[in-house]
């Protein structure tokens, strides 16, 4: 090996494949239902911590599926305890979060991401976020005040689509004050959401480059917006199901070896990481609660 490997610094660990909504641009679709046991999953964190992690987030499918909460409670608590890692969080579409939760775990998550699309239900329903009767924005209302009371700094995403590119969310936006807000342009993954063996059809979904632009345009006076470009979103390092980095360069998901096999730096050799571009492109921020001087 010439190079020194990079630093997982932050990693998306998609521990899970399930989810309860159907997504219709969604690139980490329910191709196996497989979840690491508990103690497999702390052994790879606790490697992961050895080898330069700070920040980890939990995401699926829909992390809080698994045992109705209790997997990635007990992983973010690990990770925040007995890791002591600098930033713990998680991304979910918040329809399965109860305030029970935040009781139980709520100290040892620094950031919760909610993935809302539309402030418009029928939107939700067009894109797959629809739950019957429930409400996708009410929830999101409630999961914001929870947020504040058990002081978990509370963040928005957003994929920019066909459905959701003429919107104006700026008012929305600014009544729940994430943290952050950042705003995806649907991505093609070949396997997940667009080619043969994919489980999900994106065409219909797609938008250019220009209509990401002027959606961006729109809402330039939200200070809390980041957008992730497709580019940015493919540098991030991506660890699956099995703890094994994905690269995702190539515009497919190829997998290196799982790290509980060959260890942290033999893996990420694999995973197509450029740990300069990320940190060029701003991947290192305030990500500890501890530092955000919250206004709870």
């Amino acid at each position: 090996r010439d190079a020194a490997a990079p630093t997982p610094t932050s990693v998306n660990y998609h521990f899970t494949r399930q989810c309860n909504y159907k997504c219709g641009f969604c690139f980490h679709t329910a191709k196996t239902s497989f979840v690491l046991p508990l103690e497999e999953a702390k052994r790879g964190l606790a490697m992961l911590k050895e080898a330069g992690m700070e920040k980890i987030n939990f995401s699926g499918g829909e992390p809080f599926l698994q045992d109705r909460g209790e997997f990635v409670g007990k992983l973010v608590q690990f990770c925040k305890q007995d890791l002591k890692l600098p930033s713990v969080s998680i991304v979910s579409n918040g329809s399965m979060i109860r305030e029970q939760w935040f009781k139980k775990y709520g100290e040892y998550l620094d950031i919760l991401a909610i993935s809302c699309d539309s402030f418009d239900e029928e939107v939700n329903v067009l894109i797959g976020r629809g739950q019957g009767k429930k409400n996708h924005v009410e929830k999101l209302h409630k999961l914001r005040q929870w947020c504040r009371d058990y002081a978990v700094a509370f963040k928005i995403n957003s994929v920019i689509n066909r459905f959701n590119v003429e919107e104006d969310m700026n008012e929305q936006i600014k009544a729940l004050n994430p943290v952050r807000w950042k705003v995806f342009q649907c991505l093609l993954i070949e396997g997940e959401n667009c080619g043969e063996d994919a489980l999900r059809e994106v065409d219909k979904f797609l938008i250019s480059d220009d209509d990401f632009e002027q959606f961006l345009n729109r809402h330039k006076d939200v200070s809390c917006l980041v957008p992730e470009s497709n580019q940015k979103v493919k540098l991030k390092l991506t660890l699956h199901s099995f703890m094994r980095f994905l690269n995702c360069t190539n515009g497919r998901k190829e997998p290196s070896k799982s790290i509980l096999d060959v260890g942290v730096e033999e893996a990420i050799q694999f995973s197509g990481f450029d740990e300069k571009m990320f940190l060029k492109r701003g991947g290192k921020y305030v990500w500890s609660k501890a530092d955000m001087k919250l206004d709870w």
